[in-house]
């Protein structure tokens, strides 16, 4: 599975967590990376509203390109996972996959005492387990 990165965004549209996993994404700064998450934020809430059925729609979950793959995960919490992977991943793989990420942010980053929720992510557990999700 080519798994390129993931970033986790809050309910806001902050980027509180950012990790590449292979060489196939451009080197960026922490800043490009802050406005693309807000970019996406803001892209996820106009889809969200496009539905012809109102309240039907959760906003987009799929970004397709020749190279890669944005794949999202709503959480009910507002908190979005995006995963960048290679165009050829299947969705079945990847669904499954950003709910067991999904899983290790729940056990590793909500359940820590000393986290608060929204701001970034700093929790070794939580990057070990990723380590070993992914590879």
């Amino acid at each position: 599975m080519a798994i390129f990165g993931l970033w986790v965004i809050n309910k806001a549209g902050g980027l509180v967590y950012q990790r590449s996993f292979a060489d196939g994404l451009a080197q960026l700064t922490s800043n490009e990376y802050l406005v693309l998450a807000g970019t996406l934020h803001g892209i996820h809430a106009i889809t969200s509203r496009l539905s012809p059925i109102p309240g039907q729609s959760s906003g987009a979950q799929v970004i397709e390109s020749e190279t890669f793959k944005i794949n999202v995960l709503l959480t009910l919490t507002g908190t979005k996972f995006i995963l960048l992977t290679s165009p050829a991943e299947p969705a079945s793989s990847i669904d499954i996959l950003l709910q067991k990420i999904y899983t290790i942010y729940a056990e590793k980053v909500m359940q820590n005492p000393f986290h608060t929720p929204e701001m970034p992510i700093r929790s070794e557990a939580f990057d070990v387990s990723l380590g070993a999700l992914i590879g």
